[in-house]
């Protein structure tokens, strides 16, 4: 095995994603996600907790953006704008991973616990997002109703920009449609 090459966890997260769709979730094990990898079981533990997580790595790292950008946000900006802006960033994270971002969620949708762990980790950053709204000033209840309209575009706008023969980004898409909220209300 070639354990000591680099970028270990770049080579598990994309020996998962190759069994995934060759096997499928359940017939894949970590043993078999570490070997395709060159890698060891024990490696793979070390930077995950489960066969799962290798699909949701980085969830924290997404917090941390929307939050962030949420917070900097110049003064005034309207709490839906300022969410806006964080899908926008958020997006930008993923633009030019658009074949991964399809791979991945076509194997999400083939399995319901992985369903299942895909609807926490947008409830934790839709959570999150809500806080941050709040750390800014903006009430409670608007905080919240401002990050779930928020997530709402955001995974509109995903399915959109996986699932299409775009050329447009997927911060472009995230703009796109959250500028078809105003045309909702007519």
């Amino acid at each position: 095995m070639s354990r000591w090459e680099p970028n270990a966890r770049g080579r598990l997260e994309q020996a998962a994603l190759e069994l995934y769709a060759e096997r499928g979730f359940d017939q894949t094990t970590v043993a078999d996600i570490a070997q395709r990898a060159g890698l060891t079981e024990r490696t793979y533990f070390r930077h995950f907790a489960d066969k799962r997580e290798v699909l949701f790595s980085g969830q924290d790292a997404l917090t941390e953006l929307l939050a962030h950008t949420i917070e900097q946000a110049p003064a005034g900006v309207a709490p839906l704008a300022v969410v806006g802006r964080a899908l926008s960033a958020f997006g930008a994270v993923l633009d030019g991973r658009r074949d991964h971002a399809r791979r991945r969620q076509d194997i999400v949708d083939a399995n319901p616990s992985l369903q299942e762990r895909e609807l926490i980790k947008l409830a934790l950053l839709t959570d999150a997002m809500a806080h941050a709204l709040v750390r800014r000033g903006v009430a409670a209840p608007a905080a919240h109703l401002a990050a779930e309209v928020g997530m709402a575009v955001f995974k509109v706008a995903f399915e959109r920009w996986v699932r299409a023969d775009t050329t447009d980004g997927l911060t472009t898409v995230v703009e796109t449609t959250l500028a078809e909220l105003p045309g909702l209300q007519d």
